[in-house]
């Protein structure tokens, strides 16, 4: 499996789960180490709900009567509103933010949903899953606009601690921002087959 960053996260947990199905995986620039990439996010996006008296909804009707991506916010704020319909839904389905939206304050109960698919976190409760990988690419950007680079190293750290073999890991930060990464893709692919094809 191969993915670039929530993808990236799907590349990650998926073999973690069905080991039986993949036995290889790329990551790039994928979703991990969830207080460097979302908590940053989390205060600007107080700050952006202000103007919607803290109700992301008012800002969610506001996005759907206009143009989209007409305003700073809207990328942001689209992006948490989805990985909250994503990770901490209430029982009705309706996305409940990890955060309060007037000052930022991680709300414990529904940060620890999404802290619970962090691939950092779930690593060494799936050491078994991952040292049976046969391939594992791990990159990202230096300058990563979402900390996945620090992610990325995260979860290459933790790799080693759940006593993955360090011939089947390849791990390389390089100059870029989050963005128009995409040519990264090839050479892993190309890697991972090459490792594939190795007599296990």
């Amino acid at each position: 499996m191969a993915g670039k960053p929530s993808g990236g996260l799907g590349a990650v947990i998926t073999p973690m789960l069905r080991p039986d199905l993949f036995g290889a995986f790329a990551t790039h620039s994928g979703d991990s180490l969830s207080e460097a990439q979302y908590i940053p996010h989390f205060l600007m996006a107080a700050r952006h709900l202000r103007a919607y008296g803290g109700d992301i909804f008012r800002w969610w009707d506001d996005f759907r009567s206009r143009v989209a991506f007409t305003k700073d916010e809207d990328l942001r704020l689209l992006e948490l509103l989805g990985v909250s319909a994503c990770f901490s839904p209430a029982p009705d389905g309706t996305p409940q933010l990890p955060f309060d939206p007037r000052t930022g304050a991680l709300r414990p109960e529904i940060w620890q949903r999404w802290l619970d698919w962090d691939p950092v976190r779930m690593a060494p409760l799936h050491a078994e899953a991952l040292r049976s990988q046969r391939a594992i690419w791990i990159d990202a950007g230096t300058r990563d606009e979402w900390f996945l680079d620090l992610g990325a190293q995260a979860f290459r750290d933790a790799l080693a601690e759940a006593g993955v073999d360090d011939g089947v890991i390849r791990f390389e930060l390089f100059d870029a921002g989050h963005h128009a990464v995409e040519y990264r893709m090839p050479p892993a692919l190309a890697w991972l087959s090459r490792q594939m094809a190795q007599p296990s």
